[in-house]
């Protein structure tokens, strides 16, 4: 079936429907990754984004079963490929990609210049777009909303057992910081975005709550900010959150959104970037030294000003945009990339292993 992109610029590109035949609108952002498009379609951090595919063959491994997903649908607004292909080869290829866009609701289009689409973003900027099959549609901001209100979690979960136990705000937690965290020894709980566990009244609930003279059945060591959607200034209340934990000088780590999150909290401030860091190729170097790493990024925001106390941990070697943030003598640190990867590479699983030995 034809379809069109329509960009807010009024730029169209015709294409090939191979998903849900349905028309949707959101933030169109491009990512250069050259694999993990079942990991990225279920990242929440792009809900409410139409996501243009930059490498040109998606499709071909077709889509995994859900314990290999990072959430438990797909996250996207819609996809923009190149090519489509839908005869996929590999072992643990359960559906193909169109099957599994037409069973979600979620529209797929292939656009052959997906080049062009790209540098038009790159030269004007994320700009706002709807897909249109069969019905047109308005534009839609998801920047205006708290995005992270609409993906978290409703309930505390439990996974995992140790000596160490972190909570996990699940802002749109991909699947695999609470499975990195498991895999250390460490019981995470994971909470809601606008959890409380400062309040004294949750203590005879029996959850998880604060203990300022150390650990007890019910209490918690560290906290876990990681990835989600939007603008991070939506998420008032986990911001306050954050500042009753740093008075606390609870051990802290942000991840991605929750960098952003933490900087914030702390006095510091973010700012929109002009098209975002999406890749699993993004060079960051570590402050003080030569060495440069390479990392999984997924983020249209960033730190533009740094909280007094902490000092850069990482710089993008690309534009320069803070990647790190690190306190000057407390154990709270955050990282704009993805530690835990997947899809990407793995060189900076390290960070959790830094965190948790802060973490007593």
């Amino acid at each position: 079936m034809n379809a069109k992109l329509i960009l807010e610029n009024n730029s169209e590109f015709e294409g090939a429907s191979f998903g849900a035949e349905l028309s949707s609108a959101g933030e169109v952002v491009f990512s250069t990754g050259m694999v993990g498009y079942p990991e990225s379609l279920t990242d929440p951090s792009y809900v409410g984004q139409i996501l243009i595919f930059t490498y040109p063959i998606i499709g071909n491994y077709g889509v995994p079963d859900k314990q290999f997903w990072e959430s438990d649908k797909i996250q996207t607004s819609g996809i923009i490929v190149s090519n489509y292909i839908d005869t996929p080869s590999h072992f643990q290829s359960k559906i193909t990609l169109s099957q599994w866009l037409k069973k979600e609701g979620i529209p797929g289009l292939e656009i052959k210049d997906t080049r062009l689409l790209t540098q038009k973003i790159r030269e004007k900027g994320t700009m706002l777009g709807k897909i249109i099959i069969n019905k047109d549609i308005k534009l839609y901001d998801p920047n205006l909303e708290n995005l992270v209100a609409k993906v978290s979690t409703k309930k505390i979960t439990k996974h995992g057992s140790g000596k160490k136990t972190v909570l996990l705000y699940d802002c749109g937690a991909k699947a695999n910081i609470a499975r990195s965290l498991v895999k250390r020894g460490v019981h995470v709980v994971t909470v809601p975005w606008n959890f409380d566990p400062f309040q004294s009244e949750l203590k005879s609930a029996g959850v998880i709550v604060y203990h300022p003279k150390g650990v007890s059945v019910n209490g918690f060591d560290g906290i876990v900010i990681p990835n989600g959607p939007g603008n991070p200034k939506m998420a008032k209340e986990t911001i306050k959150i954050i500042k009753k934990a740093l008075k606390k000088n609870i051990p802290i780590l942000g991840v991605c959104l929750g960098h952003q999150l933490l900087a914030l909290a702390a006095g510091g401030d973010t700012a929109k970037l002009k098209f975002g860091h999406r890749s699993q190729n993004q060079p960051c170097i570590q402050e003080g030294t030569k060495r440069c790493y390479i990392t999984t990024q997924n983020h249209g925001f960033h730190v533009s000003k740094i909280p007094e106390g902490f000092k850069p941990w990482f710089t993008n070697a690309n534009d320069g945009s803070n990647e790190g943030l690190i306190h000057e003598k407390l154990p709270i640190m955050s990282v704009q990339f993805h530690p835990e990867a997947c899809p990407g590479p793995t060189d900076m699983e390290w960070i959790f292993d830094y965190f948790l030995e802060k973490v007593k």
